[in-house]
């Protein structure tokens, strides 16, 4: 057998097998790394491809940029709320099967997104695709987790899966662009559709069965009260604009989400076995990579919607030519996110997580003053440094979110940071979306630059975030508070828990002790 390289290398671009030999994995580890490798390959092809094709959806599908902020949002707004769903399903009944079941109805959803009469349709069929995608990631993140337990292997295979991400970025844009200029946006996702059954079925041959030591119980109220909140929230920024954010439909909605998060906090931390464990986020480390995840995935959101529109319908670019364009953002993540996984499991994340802030900034600053007559020099040196960012920022949220973690709550604490990336996404469009359209004076085409400028500090803002919350949760004192709470998940009953418990005995006592 072939010995592992002493010092292994980054990998090779667009070769997640190749990755895999170059950090010394086994081979058939490797193989059911790429197996779920695959499952991130058509989740994250369908967002930037998506993106791409927005203008010829709002052409062909006469709809407003609302109804394109919908057709983003409504995948990533439900995959936000059933992720964790997902997660704690997997453990229960099978990562496998629910894998399985998950790449089917992503691909049904895939070809019914591609026969959709309306935008109404479209969206309907968006939701579909996402209660498929819900079982992807955070069960795929599962596996690997079980699959790969020593630290080092795992941080390097998660380095694994954050080149995917990058290749997902660099063929999205490009076979998109592509698709939508030769064929048309329709075929955008039957291309998911080969991907996903062929995932599904080596699957069956590839990936071993598991599931958690414990089995969870479902907890419908706090799902259901998830739901509510992010969809009361999602509704309300992308509705804003045309209602008015003083109507009272509008601030129904904001109050209606207040509400359920006022009823899910303290329901949750009265449960046994609850949706979300709120004792995750007394680890400092792990609330950090929440918060990373969701300004990073909002910075990247917010900056595939605006720069979409922008290049095609300001600068009058075909969807090729846009997805081209965007290729040194595609390909600066694919150069340096297995790089960022190697030096997140020899130095820790703090490197990586300072990178990301000061590019992801620097990208949005470049931008801010952007209009149609700005070069192309000057955005490709702006897409170059958010690629940077971005690229670099997936290896630590990924394993700081896992690391610590028991196994047997390894796909929820997977499925917490996959729900993070979600939300931050799906604010992103909302928020830039709703910024960029109370903005507008004119057209699209010529008042759609300076309608960003807003959108543009709102992202040097997340980066800004990236870097602060990253050097504060890489302290002595947030190692500290992982360790403590590490400590209390080995307990399954743990404090704070003196709700649903058998009838047949009176509520186990308050205990005393660090929460």
């Amino acid at each position: 057998m072939t010995q592992p390289a002493r010092h292994p290398g980054p990998p090779a671009a667009g070769d997640p097998l190749g990755a895999a030999r170059a950090t010394g994995i086994p081979p058939r580890r490797y193989l059911i790394l790429a197996v779920c490798c695959m499952s991130l390959l058509i989740v994250g092809l369908d967002n930037t491809i998506v993106n791409v094709a927005l203008p010829s959806i709002r052409s062909d599908l006469h709809t407003s940029v609302s109804g394109l902020q919908w057709t983003v949002d409504a995948y990533t707004l439900v995959l936000a709320s059933l992720l964790m769903l997902s997660g704690s399903t997997a453990d229960r009944v099978g990562r496998k099967l629910t894998f399985q079941v998950g790449l089917v109805l992503f691909s049904l959803g895939s070809f019914l997104c591609g026969v959709a009469p309306s935008v109404g349709a479209l969206v309907a069929f968006r939701i579909v695709q996402a209660i498929g995608g819900s079982m992807l990631n955070p069960v795929a993140m599962s596996i690997i987790t079980n699959t790969f337990t020593d630290r080092r292997e795992r941080a390097q295979a998660i380095g694994v899966w954050g080149a995917v991400v990058g290749l997902s970025m660099a063929l999205g844009p490009v076979v998109g662009g592509a698709l939508v200029t030769s064929v048309g946006w329709r075929f955008i996702f039957w291309i998911n559709v080969p991907i996903g059954l062929l995932a599904c079925a080596l699957t069956a041959r590839y990936v071993p069965e598991s599931r958690a030591p414990r089995a969870r119980r479902f907890d419908p109220v706090a799902q259901a009260l998830l739901v509510v909140i992010l969809a009361s929230v999602t509704f309300g920024i992308i509705e804003g604009p045309r209602h008015g954010y003083s109507s009272p439909l509008i601030l129904g909605t904001f109050a209606v989400a207040g509400v359920a998060l006022a009823v899910f906090v303290p329901y949750e931390r009265r449960r046994l076995e609850p949706l979300i464990d709120l004792r995750f986020f007394g680890s400092a480390p792990f609330s950090g990579a929440t918060a990373v995840a969701v300004a990073a995935f909002a910075a990247l959101g917010g900056f595939l919607f605006m720069n979409t529109l922008y290049l095609q319908e300001s600068r009058g670019l075909s969807a090729l030519g846009a997805g081209l364009d965007t290729l040194p953002m595609a390909g600066m993540t694919v150069l340096l996110a297995p790089v960022s996984g190697l030096v997140v499991g020899r130095r820790g994340a703090r490197p990586s997580l300072v990178v990301a802030g000061l590019f992801l900034t620097a990208s949005a600053l470049v931008l801010t003053e952007v209009s149609r007559t700005t070069p192309f020099a000057w955005l490709f040196l702006a897409y170059a440094l958010f690629g940077i960012g971005f690229g670099v920022v997936n290896a630590p949220i990924t394993n700081t979110a896992v690391s610590g973690m028991p196994d047997s709550q390894a796909g929820v604490a997977a499925a917490v940071a996959s729900t993070s990336r979600q939300v931050g996404q799906t604010i992103g469009v909302a928020v830039l979306g709703a910024l960029a359209t109370a903005g507008l004076h004119g057209s699209l085409a010529s008042g759609l630059p300076a309608a960003t400028h807003a959108g543009w500090w709102i992202i040097a803002g997340c980066g800004v975030t990236v870097l602060t919350v990253g050097l504060l949760t890489t302290t002595g004192w947030a190692t500290a508070t992982a360790e403590r709470v590490a400590s209390l998940l080995k307990d399954p009953q743990g404090p704070d828990r003196s709700e649903s418990r058998p009838m047949a005995g009176p509520p186990r006592p308050a205990r005393s002790g660090p929460r």
